[in-house]
């Protein structure tokens, strides 16, 4: 009876979610508003189905959120379809590296002297807390690979780059808990610098040169020799996997490898198209032969990529889902109190302190209107990031020094799904009737 009921929760909520998801994106509500309740209503407050423990399943949930984020990552940069010289590339840039830079040490000081931390928790909460979300920010995302809207251009450029950039200061931050305090200085050197350098380098170089490879490999296939056609869903896990394994055994950022895979096929496509849009480009495909299409010089690198984007959005869709369903048993099965002033003074003080300067700072000089400016401020989303890096550290750091940055991680996490999921179609809606007055 267990299984069955499983059968027909998760078919239920697949169906109707399928069913509902046109009506929600005119609605100012998330799915992943959704997707939090009933994770949470399948714990035991609820009909107690789930028990899912933050600490004792540290490692299950840091799984599969890591293969969430790896696919979502992938899906972006396959959505950024300009040329890497282009001058829009600079704001994600900034976002992605000076405003995670500048977040970081912010959120540092509140947690030392606000909320009384350790250097070592202050940091390492910092670094949980910092990267936005790749996942949960539909509406104000790219909608297409034509998209070229500043502000959707680099919030998703932001969330596909600073996943990776947060982990050399988690794992910095772990060290910092784990070293006395006389110590701690030593752990600030060339060398961490060097890595952090490579890691960055190396993981954006590797992810790019699969990309490259495998997207030109697989239309030489089916161009030449008409071989390798279909399953393009194979490749897109292939090169995802292919992309993270190989940057991990660089010692470089798997995040940002997958990201540069996907922005590599897609630069690979949008030089082979020219002028013209991927569906431009492919034209009325014939149902009883696909694989023309596929095989058509003019029209198979456009085929493939949006083919593989096509996929990887379902699978997308999929682990949020999933994620935000365990986001939501978690909270469930919390033994301390989510919401207290601590855990409410830190989210305000992200929301409306420590974002707006990263971002203000960050993008000093840059040509983004005052308006874009205050929308990159408000819609730093924080949700499936930050749940990974705090299973992360569970996992691999001490629980006396990282369980107390749980309540404060998953309040960040709960709050924002509720309050960026509620404010984002009504503010998007004005920034489209904003931009079209001033067009």
């Amino acid at each position: 009876m267990h299984e069955t009921l499983w059968f027909l929760i998760v078919g239920a909520v697949l169906v109707f979610m399928g069913l509902a998801a046109t009506t929600l994106r005119r609605l100012p509500i998330s799915a992943a508003m959704f997707y939090l309740a009933i994770g949470y209503f399948l714990g035991p407050p609820g009909v107690g189905l789930l028990h899912l423990d933050m600490i004792a399943d540290a490692h299950l949930l840091r799984t599969i959120t890591e293969v969430a984020l790896l696919v979502s990552l992938f899906a972006i940069g396959l959505r950024l379809r300009l040329g890497m010289l282009e001058k829009l590339w600079t704001v994600p840039l900034r976002l992605g590296f000076l405003a995670m830079l500048a977040t970081i040490p912010l959120l540092m000081l509140f947690g030392v002297y606000v909320l009384h931390l350790g250097w070592g928790p202050a940091l390492l909460l910092a670094a949980i807390l910092a990267p936005t979300d790749p996942v949960l920010a539909h509406d104000v995302q790219v909608h297409n690979p034509g998209d070229h809207d500043l502000l959707r251009f680099a919030l998703s450029g932001e969330g596909g780059l600073n996943d990776g950039i947060a982990l050399p200061f988690a794992m910095l931050g772990l060290a910092l808990c784990a070293a006395p305090a006389a110590e701690a200085g030593d752990l600030l050197n060339l060398a961490l610098a060097g890595s952090m350098v490579w890691g960055v380098a190396g993981g954006i170089a590797i992810g790019g040169m699969l990309g490259w490879a495998t997207t030109h490999a697989v239309t030489w296939l089916r161009t030449r020799h008409a071989q390798a056609l279909g399953l393009e869903g194979f490749f897109a896990l292939g090169l995802i996997v292919l992309s993270f394994g190989a940057a991990q055994l660089a010692h470089t950022y798997g995040f940002l490898a997958v990201f540069a895979a996907g922005v590599a096929m897609r630069r690979v496509e949008h030089r082979a198209s020219g002028g013209q849009s991927p569906r431009e480009t492919i034209g009325t495909v014939d149902s009883a032969d696909v694989e023309a299409t596929a095989a058509n010089p003019s029209k198979a690198h456009a085929y493939m990529t949006e083919s593989v984007l096509g996929f990887t959005i379902e699978l997308e869709r999929i682990a949020e889902v999933a994620v935000m369903a365990m986001v939501g048993n978690v909270l469930a099965t919390l033994h301390t109190p989510l919401f207290t002033w601590h855990t409410v003074a830190l989210t305000a003080a992200l929301f409306v302190l420590v974002r707006p300067a990263a971002v203000e700072l960050s993008l000093l000089g840059s040509s983004a209107t005052p308006a874009q400016r205050r929308l990159m401020s408000w819609f730093g989303i924080r949700g499936i990031g930050s749940f990974y890096y705090l299973a992360y550290a569970l996992e691999n750091g001490a629980a006396t020094e990282v369980a107390p940055l749980v309540p404060f991680t998953l309040a960040a996490i709960a709050a924002s799904v509720v309050i960026h999921g509620v404010s984002a179609t009504p503010l998007m809606s004005w920034y489209r009737r904003l931009r079209s007055r001033e067009g």
